[in-house]
């Protein structure tokens, strides 16, 4: 058991985050309702918080720009092995940058954790030119 909880601080075994979205296509100003589904690990943990970065990437580049970001704060246990979700809500800016070819958008979403390391997932999404109704 105390192997497994130094693996765990190390990201081995420690809990996962995904971050669920209904679809990958979305327009300026649409709600985006999901949510993130988090797996325990081999241990226990304690989760302190879930950050969610919505970021715009260039290829050609290699920069990213980070357009928009929520946080939500808790502090609750995940048990080894249990699946738990949390309810995602979030509105494209109507304002949002649209793309040239060497770009696009993603969703960095970041559980962290009170000891050990974090856990980190990606959604990229498509943001097409017309808008919401």
């Amino acid at each position: 058991m105390i192997l497994r909880k130094y693996m765990s601080l190390l990201g081995i075994g420690s809990a996962r985050i995904d971050l669920v979205l209904p679809k990958e296509t979305y327009k300026p100003g649409e709600q985006i309702k999901g949510y993130f589904l988090i797996q325990g690990g081999t241990v226990d943990q304690r989760i302190t918080s879930i950050e969610c970065d919505l970021v715009l990437e260039n290829s050609r580049t290699e920069k990213s720009q980070t357009i928009d970001k929520s946080t939500i704060f808790l502090s609750k246990m995940i048990l080894a092995d249990e699946l738990n979700k949390v309810p995602f809500l979030y509105r494209l800016p109507d304002d949002i940058p649209f793309l040239d070819k060497e770009e696009s958008y993603r969703f960095k979403t970041k559980l962290t954790f009170d000891k050990g390391t974090e856990s980190i997932d990606q959604d990229w999404i498509k943001i097409t030119r017309d808008k919401a109704i």
